[in-house]
């Protein structure tokens, strides 16, 4: 009786390589492509027919092969960048495992022509599902040219998944743009159906290829990223928060040259907007990390789109840090440099209902609760609003990035429905949403005080919250965590609890809606991404039943007092969520919307 396990044939063999490698056409213009930079290719020239379906033709000016090693790179397991174990956790180059050739071949009708310039003439190797069919010699410059026809011609359950041509062409074209984005001073060209679709030119600064490859209209909101420790570094290119993608499409990021697709750094990259970012937002990005070989995993994935590292938590650290003291400093006022203005006189408009804080007052939650002192800022030689000593550095809380006042000396014109502070500055005119930007002065407050050391508030009647079962089993976890915020909360029996105190700055806010939301969103968040990072979803949440509403009247004293608060923030320009706190519109394109200039 015959074995069951038997060993596939070659050609089997390279077909199932070829289902690991050559996922669709974008996946061949990849491998050629990154053989050709790895031949210190400068001009890379990829032509496409039909959306690769018919043809696909990479052509460089690389170092080229000599007559035997053509031979050999058609083989499996045939490469010039692996020679003992080491090497292969040390990789330096794009390509290294040697499946990439005969993995195409095997699956089409398949020409190589290459010359490495030492010899008269070069070769040609025509082959047609794995088989080499005709080897001639040719004349040639040094170089090479791969032309793939008739993919998945031998294997048409492959073939009838390929989507349409504009569908491939797609993503052929992005595979193309993001390789030309990590390789500015390389020149390349895209060809479709014997029309130019995208070329871009050597760059010698990489920001001109990141505006080339990402639109010109992000040139001016570029942000240079810099940071490196003693065995990793970042460099980049990051867009201010105002210029978001609603895909993650703007985002590319590179490991040692190579285009990868690393939840780690995404994860750094994003925690570096935190704050910034409204829900379903992304940033657009160009970052490229730069790890010593054996720190870092190539070989994970058959595409090599994937990488693993060796510190991971030190390259997230990096990351996040560099972007985000980057984004932290793109966030300042648009008015910086302007010369500093009077203080704000009173509003033009008041609210002629009684309001629930005395007009001469700063509302009590616009006050910080602790002190009768506006929060001092946290850099060296700053000083509170009444007394002139420094308030010692917490670790807890960056400092501001600027020392003058810029909010606090905008002068104020009036409230618009109630929700918008409209205030001017030398040449511009800003709004500003007063629940936006109190909602951030609360956030921040409260962030400082965690572990909690501000006031906390006894209610007279403690309040009680029912809640569902599981529901219940994420607060009996967090309240040790809610009493370090200046919430003391307790067991009632069963699924019931009851509120004895708040952190003062909430006022005299609705309780019970305020839990039930924190516990709700800690229920859809979890804590997979850490307890921290859970804590701050419910920081939002109170700051946001905290801070002042829409809609509501503020006296001159009130809205003075919201505008130096909001001076000492860390993010004075975003809302916890993302959202924008003002926005400013300046003389010019005033000037130019009324027509009063052309």
């Amino acid at each position: 009786m015959p074995g069951r396990i038997r060993i596939l044939p070659e050609i089997l063999s390279n077909k199932i390589a070829a289902g690991e490698v050559v996922e669709r056409p974008a996946s061949v213009v990849r491998e050629l492509i990154e053989n050709a930079l790895d031949a210190r290719s400068t001009r890379i020239i990829t032509e496409v027919e039909k959306g690769g379906r018919s043809l696909i033709r990479v052509s460089d000016n690389g170092i080229g092969m000599s007559h035997d090693d053509a031979l050999l790179s058609v083989e499996r397991y045939a490469t010039s960048k692996i020679y003992k174990d080491d090497d292969l956790f040390s990789v330096r180059t794009l390509g290294f495992r040697g499946e990439a050739l005969p993995s195409i071949a095997s699956v089409s009708r398949f020409t190589l022509e290459t010359s490495d310039g030492r010899s008269d003439t070069g070769i040609r190797i025509e082959m047609a599902g794995g088989k080499i069919k005709n080897v001639s010699e040719i004349g040639a410059p040094a170089g090479t040219q791969i032309t793939v026809s008739q993919l998945f011609f031998n294997t048409p359950a492959r073939r009838k998944f390929l989507k349409t041509i504009r569908t491939e062409m797609g993503h052929i074209s992005d595979s193309v743009a993001g390789i030309a984005l990590g390789r500015p001073g390389v020149r390349f060209r895209l060809l479709h159906d014997g029309q130019t679709l995208r070329q871009w030119t050597a760059a010698s600064d990489p920001a001109d290829r990141i505006a080339d490859v990402l639109g010109s209209g992000v040139r001016n909101d570029l942000r240079r990223v810099e940071l490196a420790d003693d065995a990793v570094a970042v460099i980049g290119w990051v867009a201010s928060p105002h210029v978001t993608r609603s895909t993650s499409r703007g985002i590319h990021t590179y490991v040692n040259g190579r285009l990868v697709r690393d939840r780690t750094i995404q994860h750094a990259l994003f925690r570096g907007y935190e704050g910034r970012l409204m829900k379903g937002q992304f940033p657009v990005a160009v970052l490229f990390i730069q790890v010593p070989p054996d720190q870092v995993d190539v070989n994970v994935h058959p595409t090599k789109n994937e990488v693993r590292f060796a510190e991971q938590r030190r390259v997230h650290s990096l990351v996040m840090n560099a972007v985000s003291s980057v984004i932290s400093i793109s966030d300042r006022p648009g008015w910086l440099g302007e010369k500093r203005s009077e203080p704000s006189p009173p509003l033009t408009r008041v609210s002629e209902k009684p309001d629930r804080f005395t007009p001469a007052e700063t509302p009590p939650r616009i006050r910080d609760e602790a002190s009768e002192e506006m929060p001092c800022a946290e850099f060296p030689g700053a000083m509170s609003e009444g007394r002139a000593e420094k308030k010692p550095f917490s670790p807890a809380r960056q400092s501001p990035l600027w020392e003058q006042k810029f909010f606090g000396h905008l002068r104020v014109i009036g409230q618009f429905r109630g929700t918008y502070l409209l205030c001017e500055s030398d040449d511009a005119l800003v709004l500003i949403d007063q629940h936006a930007a109190h909602e951030r002065v609360m956030f921040e407050q409260l962030k400082e005080r965690s572990p909690y050391s501000g006031a906390s508030q006894k209610l007279l009647i403690p309040e009680t919250v029912d809640l569902s079962y599981s529901e219940a089993g994420i607060l009996e976890k967090l309240i040790p965590d809610f009493r370090g915020m200046g919430l003391d909360i307790e067991p009632f029996g069963g699924t019931t609890f009851v509120v004895k105190s708040v952190p003062a700055l909430l006022g005299s806010g609705e309780i019970r809606p305020l839990i039930t939301e924190m516990v709700e969103k800690i229920a859809d968040v979890g804590f997979a991404s850490g307890l921290e990072k859970a804590m701050d979803e419910c920081l939002m949440i109170m700051a946001c039943h905290g801070a002042i509403r829409a809609n509501q009247q503020l006296s001159g004293e009130q809205v003075r007092a919201l505008l130096q608060q909001l001076d000492q923030c860390q993010n004075p320009s975003h809302c916890p969520h993302g959202r924008p706190t003002w926005i400013r519109w300046d003389i010019a394109f005033l000037e130019k919307s009324f027509k009063r200039i052309v």
